[in-house]
């Protein structure tokens, strides 16, 4: 099978669709039931069972969607982009595709490129070149700190203003108290969300691996799991003091899970991500020193996988973020300790939650509620929900679609997805945004 992209920007003004007698999952209205789905204009005219069978004017699109689940469209809180300054790593372009095919409607950029996205005018800057690339919804996050130096923070007002959307320093940790502190309380003021790197960077080090049994056999610099706990507590207790808005971005130990359950019982305003990487994988899937399976934080024990499942289930930890991070040849074909960090992973982001789906980890209303509501909950975004009115970006899933990844056939520009080989049951069949359908799986 291969994909195809609707590039025409003519075809929004397309007719209106009616896809019918699919499975309608919007948790926003608590909704999963088999219904239809209708769209004109750019928007959900209606979606529900109440409309299944009321027929349609002549000259709509009639798309039978048996045995199909419709969704929201996805939100991923966490992409790293080429663009400014990697462009052979990825572009708008390709990354709009990636998104597209895995039916993410809405990208959450991090601010890391080159220049940093630390000015007004370099948010301008990732707003227009979206504009004029993408055909996925991008916001971009700024930078928490001026050239992600961890040392002054950014000017969060005329950042807001410009369209940032958070703040980050992405991969890297604000190792001070001070300067997080001072942070959380400027971002209160302007109701921002700070999102935050969990890792203490003294006490990872030059560490690789997880600290442990199986790092030591392979001959790899650990990084205790206290290097995530120990940030988050502070983190918590920093929160607790200034009262701000505050996402941890990457959880992946048990210990992490129970201090996090701990701040949110006392009503701080906390949220957490994981990352798929995290959920479908451990320390063992190294295997023989995979370099597309080294990340920051690194694959866990066993236990802590199942530990972050459960609070994905429970709702302790809010979201699910692909995490996409594309890496070239230059920087991922090293020994492990050397390779840079990270994984694409906007394509297999839905197949690989859905893998929780079918062992019955998680229902579907708690899949999308994570991949879609929450996430544009949190960031202030108008996405996550199929109610009447709101924008038609949806996907359509053919939740039983038995596929093999072949890395050499992904949109991204980079290669480096952690899920070479990998057997998955379904797939995005096709996505909408505002409306226009901008990626079709082809048989």
């Amino acid at each position: 099978m291969t994909s195809r992209v609707q590039t025409d920007r003519r075809a929004a003004e397309q007719r209106p669709t009616v896809f019918s007698h699919a499975r309608i999952v919007d948790p926003a209205r608590g909704l999963d039931a088999v219904g239809s789905v209708i769209v004109a204009e750019g928007r959900i005219l209606a979606a529900g069972p109440e409309v299944l069978n009321q027929g349609s004017p002549e000259g709509w699109e009639i798309v039978d969607a048996t045995d199909k689940v419709i969704v929201p469209g996805l939100v991923d809180a966490r992409v790293f982009m080429g663009e400014p300054g990697h462009e052979h790593r990825e572009t708008f372009a390709s990354v709009s595709r990636a998104a597209a095919a895995g039916g993410v409607t809405t990208i959450v950029t991090m601010p890391d490129t080159d220049p940093v996205i630390d000015d007004p005018a370099l948010v301008d800057f990732v707003l227009r070149r979206a504009r004029e690339q993408s055909e996925v919804r991008v916001h971009p996050m700024a930078a928490l700190t001026k050239g992600q130096k961890g040392l002054e923070t950014t000017e969060f007002g005329l950042l807001c203003e410009a369209g940032a959307v958070a703040f980050t320093d992405a991969r890297k940790s604000v190792a001070s108290s001070l300067v997080m502190r001072r942070a959380l309380t400027y971002a209160r003021d302007f109701d921002a969300l700070i999102v935050h790197h969990v890792e203490d960077p003294s006490l990872a080090g030059a560490g690789v691996a997880t600290e442990g049994e199986f790092a030591t056999r392979m001959g790899l610099p650990g990084i205790p799991r206290e290097a995530e706990s120990i940030m988050l507590e502070r983190d918590m207790r920093l929160v607790d003091l200034t009262k701000g808005r505050y996402h941890a971005s990457q959880l992946s130990t048990a210990q992490s899970v129970e201090i996090l359950r701990i701040a949110k019982a006392r009503g701080l305003d906390v949220t957490a991500s994981v990352s798929i990487n995290h959920l479908s994988l451990n320390e063992m899937d190294i295997g023989t020193y995979r370099s597309f399976l080294k990340f920051s934080p690194p694959l866990r024990h066993e236990d802590d996988r199942q530990a972050v499942i459960e609070a994905l289930a429970e709702g302790v930890i809010d979201m699910i973020v692909s995490s996409h991070d594309p890496q070239d040849v230059e920087t991922k074909r090293h020994p492990f300790a050397e390779a840079a960090d990270g994984a694409i992973g906007l394509e297999t982001l839905l197949s690989a939650s859905l893998r929780l789906v079918h062992d019955g980890r998680l229902s579907w209303t708690r899949l999308v509620e994570a991949l879609s509501l929450r996430p544009a909950e949190r960031l202030g975004l108008g996405a996550g929900r199929l109610s009447p009115g709101s924008p038609a970006d949806l996907a359509v899933i053919d939740p039983g679609m038995p596929w093999l990844l072949d890395r050499q056939a992904l949109a991204s520009r980079s290669k480096n997805t952690p899920f070479e080989d990998a057997r998955f049951i379904g797939r995005v069949v096709r996505t909408l945004v505002g409306g226009r359908t901008i990626h079709v799986l082809d048989a």
